[in-house]
Formats: C-alpha cells, sequence, structure tokens
C-alpha cells in the first residue's frame, strides 16, 4: 500500500490473565478504504477491535506488545481525556449485541444527542433536529417520532441502525463494525450491510468490518485479513485472496461458503476447533486440523510473508 494509512496495527500483542491471546498482528487500513478482518468465532476478531479503541477491559486484558497509530498519532501514548476525544468522533464502532451496547434508560434520542453534545458542541435544538437527521439517514421510519423511544421498544435491525447513527454521528474517519448483523435476520442483513457500503461512500471513511461470513467480505471489501487463534495467517486483496488462497486455513474456510459448493450438498465443515489460548503450540496453530501439515508445521512458526498476499503458512496452496 502507497498511501499513507489511516490504521496502521503494528505487531499487537495481547494477553488475559497472563495468557497471550493476541500475538504479533499487524494491518493497516488505507483512508477510504474497506478491510474485512476474518476467522471464527475465538479467534481475536473482537478482542482485536477493543484493543484499537482502548476499550479493553483491564484487568484481565493487557496490551504487551505492539503499536498502534492512527492518524500518525500512537493510541497507546494518549491519556484516558485524549482517547474519549478521539472514540466516538474520528473513530466509530458499532458493537456485535446493541441491546447489551445500548442503555436501557435513556431514550434513543438522547443516546445519539450526547455524541453530538459532547464532540460537535451542538445545543439541545440543534442536537435533537440533527439527531433526527441521522435517524432518517439509517432509515428509521418517522425519525421525529422515534426520538423518546427506548432500546427495548424497538425491533433488532431499528437497534442496529440506531448504533450506526451513533458511530456515525461525528462522520468519523474510521468506522469499526463488529458483526454488525449478528442475530438479524437475511434481509436485514443485507439492508444494514448496504446502508454502511452507501455511508462509507457518502461520507468517504474508512471501515474495518468484522465477521465470519466470507460471503459479505466477498461484496464489499477492499481487502482481507484472516485471523487463526490469535494470529494474522494470511492478507490479500479481496479478489485474489477469493480466486487463489493460500494459507490451508483460508482455503478451508471458502470451501464451507455455501457458493462453492452445489445446491443440496451438506456443507463441509473443518474438523475439530480453534485452539485455546494456553493449548497453542510452538509451531503454525492450525498444523493440527490440517490435512496439509509437514513435520516442520508442528515445531516452526511460519514467517508472515511480504505484500501484497501475506501469509503464515510452511506448505501453502499453489
Amino acid at each position: 500500500m502507497t498511501e499513507t494509512p489511516l490504521l496502521a496495527v503494528e505487531s499487537l500483542s495481547v494477553a488475559m490473565d497472563g495468557v497471550p491471546v493476541l500475538e504479533d498482528v499487524s494491518f493497516s487500513i488505507a483512508p477510504g478504504e474497506t478491510l474485512g478482518l476474518v476467522g471464527e468465532s475465538g479467534c481475536g476478531k473482537s478482542v482485536t477491535a477493543l484493543s484499537i479503541m482502548r476499550l479493553l477491559p483491564d484487568p484481565p486484558g493487557r496490551i504487551t506488545d505492539g503499536r498502534i497509530l492512527f492518524d500518525g498519532v500512537d493510541m497507546m501514548s494518549l491519556d484516558l481525556p485524549a482517547l474519549r476525544a478521539i472514540r466516538g468522533d474520528r473513530i466509530g464502532m458499532i458493537f456485535q449485541e446493541p441491546m447489551t451496547s445500548l442503555n436501557p434508560v435513556f431514550t434513543i434520542g438522547d443516546q445519539i444527542g450526547e455524541s453530538l453534545i459532547v464532540h460537535r458542541g451542538l445545543g439541545g435544538a440543534a442536537a435533537r433536529a440533527e439527531t433526527t437527521r441521522l435517524l432518517d439517514l439509517v432509515g428509521i421510519p418517522a425519525a421525529r417520532n422515534q426520538l423518546n423511544r427506548y432500546p427495548h421498544e424497538l425491533s433488532g435491525g431499528q437497534r442496529q441502525r440506531v448504533m450506526i447513527a451513533i458511530a456515525l454521528a461525528c462522520r468519523p474517519r474510521l468506522l469499526i463494525a463488529d458483526e454488525p448483523t449478528t442475530a438479524l435476520d437475511v434481509t436485514v442483513q443485507a439492508q444494514i450491510l448496504d446502508l454502511i457500503g452507501r455511508l462509507r461512500l457518502e461520507f468517504g471513511m474508512a471501515v474495518l468490518l468484522i465477521t465470519h461470513d466470507l460471503g459479505v467480505v466477498a461484496e464489499f471489501c477492499d481487502r482481507v485479513a484472516v485471523m487463526y487463534a490469535g494470529r494474522l495467517v494470511e492478507e490479500a486483496p479481496s479478489a485474489r485472496l477469493f480466486a487463489g488462497p493460500r494459507h490451508r486455513y483460508t482455503e478451508a474456510l471458502l470451501h464451507t461458503m455455501p457458493a462453492a459448493n452445489p445446491p443440496g450438498r451438506k456443507l463441509p465443515s473443518i474438523s475439530g476447533a480453534v485452539p485455546a489460548p494456553a493449548d497453542r503450540g510452538a509451531g503454525c496453530i492450525f498444523a493440527p486440523r490440517c490435512g496439509f501439515a509437514l513435520p516442520r508445521c508442528a515445531t516452526e512458526l511460519p514467517p508472515l510473508e511480504a505484500p501484497p498476499h501475506r501469509l503464515r503458512c510452511w506448505n501453502p496452496a499453489a
């Protein structure tokens, strides 16, 4: 990538109660770019997002190594007031479960308006007008009549739209969307993803899209980073990765996609499970589940190759 990155995560390592959960994770996102971060549950995707935002609970979580550079500023060097000035303003985040992220005792109008008052300095009437505009922008019907409603009075799709409105209230340069369509039906999923894509173009913001849905990544993302058990194992432009995955884990993931299998055939699965952080070996972490593992895979950790197609594998696919 020749353009100066908006976000650069460099050799990020995180431990929980002293046990490594992220190890040497590095990637970057250019202004206006969408990066998909994919992998099975337990691979470290959400921990990565919380670490970028400096929202990882400490204890038990602790960043043990690495740097997180946003717009040239090291997020690790900032005190709490400086971090709060960035969160919700220059970086917005859509959390995985809106019902637990929205405050149940405040109306949605108050929760969206808070960002506008704190970060944009709007007064009461101006904040209310902008809140109405944002609700209309994200597709909440009769937006003006919804301001005094509480989260429990909305459907799952409406709550997710409110989360998007909060995240976009200050027109952030970077949007982190952590499984933004979890627990939504297929029709609503498509609407939410279409909304994020449209607003990305309208606002010119970069997006880090965290998901386990490879079909979504193929449609929406410029580049893909694949995580497995706390490590980045492959990263490439989307078209290149989907046309020719090289890491055996990525290859196995793509084989589980419905689009990769004839109608009516039972979808294949990857045998085994992601190992717990305390059970990771010294070599390639995927080796116990890999049908192409070499003897060295169990004892030697592969290096991460250079762009444009980065991967960490001793016996990659051709």
